[in-house]
């Protein structure tokens, strides 16, 4: 059941309720009207048009704006009539119009099916049709007024609320159901094809020759799977239909055991100039391969595209210096963290790490791999790079992008 249908019900018998109630006045007071005749003929329409729309008020589907409309004239119509059949005195004493309290339920029907915007409209008309129908501003009918305005745009108000939260609700029950589906996958996938994709790999690392390369087809589908069903961002690895073409050839292409970087089409297309909202993840995680492991937050790390695409493209850098400079067996470790104030990225390797001084020596000597494809990088962003490395032991770039600096480009 919708949040809103009990307040469609409560419409509905408030409009059979506010009608006996009028009619119940009408009776007491029959004899004090002027033209008694003409206001029991309005009764006997209102009487009518009650029943006959008894169901339009029992859900929003049925309470068309038509029918809010027609009901809405019929309550300015009887407001409009009671000067006629009443007497002058009787209406400056502040007695009920002909429609009373029922008229209230016309408004509330724009409340609940429109909001708070149509309930100030349609209150507004009301109020109008009262202070014709007095002649002036009197106070006891601004009070009036004032209460059926502020009470109709209070329930639109909540109306719009109620709805905004049953949306928010249905969303998480959706990605509540979608998340317990992927952890169900997850588990049969883990028992089945992942146990034997890393089978295929070990068999086919012994077995050599033409295995091998299966192996490694076979080490990257498992990696790429593990990252769909872990998140669901991964693109499709590098072993496509060419290597399966070879593969049928029985010429395997060559493939260092480095650690192998994503080519430059793997990575979305992202404008410099773009500001639309980009998960990082989405970005990096196309590097991940048989020897790079990615480790990511379970939740988006959104930035502007631009920025994104520029940090996704320094770490991209940042492996091809691992291939390059690391040796063939090493291996790489991309880390993710979305921290309160910053956005920090750390690449590692095992390889034979980096001499004293080797960086800024490379730089003198005019290369710039360093200095312009990840500082500059990370230096446009008002981020930093940082090296941490010694002899032996690996190197660990971390590359540290503040919030506020990226709100700021986001801006600009």
């Amino acid at each position: 059941m919708s949040v809103e249908q009990p307040l469609w019900h409560a419409l509905t018998a408030y409009r059979v309720l506010t009608l006996i109630y009028a009619l119940c006045l009408f009776v007491y007071s029959f004899h004090d009207y002027d033209r008694p005749l003409g206001a029991a003929a309005y009764m006997a329409v209102l009487t009518v048009w009650t029943a006959l729309t008894f169901r339009m008020v029992s859900s929003a589907e049925r309470c068309t704006r038509r029918f809010l409309i027609g009901d809405l004239a019929v309550a300015i119509t009887g407001i409009l009539l009671t000067p006629l059949v009443d007497t002058h005195d009787r209406i400056a004493e502040g007695t009920p119009t002909l429609p009373s309290i029922w008229t209230a339920g016309a408004v509330l029907g724009f409340a609940i099916k429109g909001g708070w915007r149509w309930a100030a409209w349609a209150s507004t008309v009301v109020c109008a049709a009262n202070i014709i129908e007095r002649g002036g501003f009197a106070q006891d009918t601004v009070h009036m007024l004032m209460l059926v305005w502020v009470a109709s745009v209070a329930i639109g108000y909540v109306v719009e609320v109620a709805r905004a939260s049953e949306r928010t609700l249905a969303r998480a029950l959706r990605i509540e159901a979608a998340t317990r589906e992927r952890e169900r996958l997850a588990r049969d996938i883990h028992d089945s094809v992942l146990q034997v994709l890393a089978m295929v790999q070990r068999r086919g690392a012994a077995i050599g020759g033409e295995a091998a390369e299966l192996g490694r087809m076979a080490g990257e589908q498992e990696i790429a799977l593990r990252s769909l069903v872990a998140t669901g961002l991964v693109t499709p690895p590098r072993a496509a239909a060419d290597d399966r073409h070879d593969l049928d050839d029985a010429t395997p292409p060559a493939s260092p055991p480095g650690p192998d970087p994503a080519p430059a089409d793997a990575l979305p297309c992202v404008p410099e100039d773009s500001a639309d909202p980009c998960d990082l993840r989405a970005l990096i995680a196309p590097h991940a391969g048989s020897q790079v492991t990615f480790s990511e937050p379970g939740a988006p790390v959104i930035l502007p595209a631009a920025a994104a695409g520029e940090l996704a493209a320094a770490v991209g850098a940042a492996l091809d210096n691992v291939r390059v400079h690391a040796g063939e067996g090493a291996r790489a470790w991309i880390l993710l963290e979305d921290e309160p104030n910053a956005v920090m990225v750390t690449v590692r390797d095992d390889g034979p790490g980096i001499p004293d001084g080797r960086l800024a020596d490379a730089e003198r000597e005019g290369r710039l791999g360093v200095a312009l494809s990840i500082r500059g990088r990370l230096r446009d962003l008002g981020g930093t790079a940082e090296w941490i490395s010694a002899p032996g032991q690996g190197t660990e770039v971390e590359l540290t992008v503040p919030k506020p600096a990226l709100n700021a480009k986001d801006r600009t």
